[in-house]
C-alpha cells in the first residue's frame, strides 16, 4: 500500500484554454503551498469543461475507479506467440513498434473496444471458450501514458487470439501498420536485435516477458 501524502498539494485556480483541435493545449494556473502562482502546461482530447471537471475529479476517488480513455492490447496466440505491431508514427517520422491500441469509443466497453481495436489494427480474432465467452484480461487499473503531459489514461488488456489473422486489417487511409509475431521464447533474442523506436508499454510488456523467460526458461 502507498503510503499517504504528508506534502500539501498545489491548488488549482483556473484552467485557460490556448489552442483548439482534436488535441487542446490548456495552461493550468496554480497556487503552490508557499504562495508562489505556478503556470503549467498541459493538452487532451477532451473539452474545457470536461476536462476541468476531470481535474477536479482526480483527488476524489482511487486509480481504478477512473474510466480509462483507452486500451492497449497485448495479444498471445494459442501457440504461444505475441503479436505486436509496426506503426508509422508521424510525430517521429518513423516506424514504432507498439501492441495494438486506440481510443475506446463513447459507450463501449473495455471488452468490445479490445475487440474492435484488435480487429481492426491487426485482423485477429479473440479465442473463445466453450461457451462463446472470450479471454480477456484488464490489469486492476489504467495507467497514464505521460503524466507530466496529458491525462490520458489506458487499460492494459492480455488477451488470447488465434493463431492466424483471418478477419483483414480495417485500418483508417492514414494508418501504416505492419502485424508481426514474436514466440514468447524468443523475446530476450528480439530485444537484443531490434532496431526500431519501441513505445514505453510495448518496452516494459516485452521486458516482463523476456525476464520471465530467462529466469524460469519457459514461456
Amino acid at each position: 500500500m502507498a503510503e499517504s501524502r504528508n506534502m500539501p498539494d498545489p491548488q488549482l485556480e483556473s484552467v485557460e484554454q490556448v489552442a483548439d483541435g482534436w488535441i487542446k493545449k490548456y495552461l493550468l494556473h496554480y497556487r503552490l503551498p508557499d504562495g508562489r502562482a505556478y503556470t503549467y502546461e498541459a493538452i487532451s482530447r477532451k473539452p474545457k469543461d470536461e476536462y476541468i471537471a476531470m481535474l477536479r475529479g482526480i483527488p476524489k476517488g482511487p486509480a481504478s475507479s477512473q474510466a480509462p480513455d483507452a486500451v492497449c492490447i497485448v495479444p498471445r496466440t494459442e501457440d504461444n506467440r505475441l503479436v505486436a505491431i509496426k506503426e508509422f508514427r508521424y510525430a517521429l517520422n518513423e516506424w514504432c513498434i507498439q501492441f495494438p491500441s486506440g481510443l475506446i469509443d463513447p459507450g463501449e466497453t473495455i471488452e468490445q473496444a479490445v475487440e474492435r481495436e484488435l480487429r481492426e489494427e491487426t485482423g485477429y480474432a479473440l479465442s473463445r471458450d466453450g461457451q462463446g465467452r472470450a479471454h480477456v484480461n484488464p490489469l486492476e487499473q489504467p495507467g497514464y501514458s505521460s503524466a507530466g503531459l496529458s491525462e490520458e489514461s489506458v487499460q492494459v488488456v492480455y488477451v488470447h487470439v488465434e493463431n492466424e489473422p483471418h478477419l483483414g486489417q480495417q485500418t483508417e487511409s492514414s494508418e501504416y501498420i505492419e502485424v508481426f509475431t514474436v514466440p514468447v521464447n524468443d523475446v530476450p533474442g528480439f530485444l537484443a536485435q531490434n532496431q526500431l523506436p519501441m513505445g514505453t508499454r510495448a518496452q516494459l510488456i516485452f521486458e516482463c516477458f523476456s525476464r520471465n523467460v530467462k529466469r524460469y526458461g519457459i514461456a
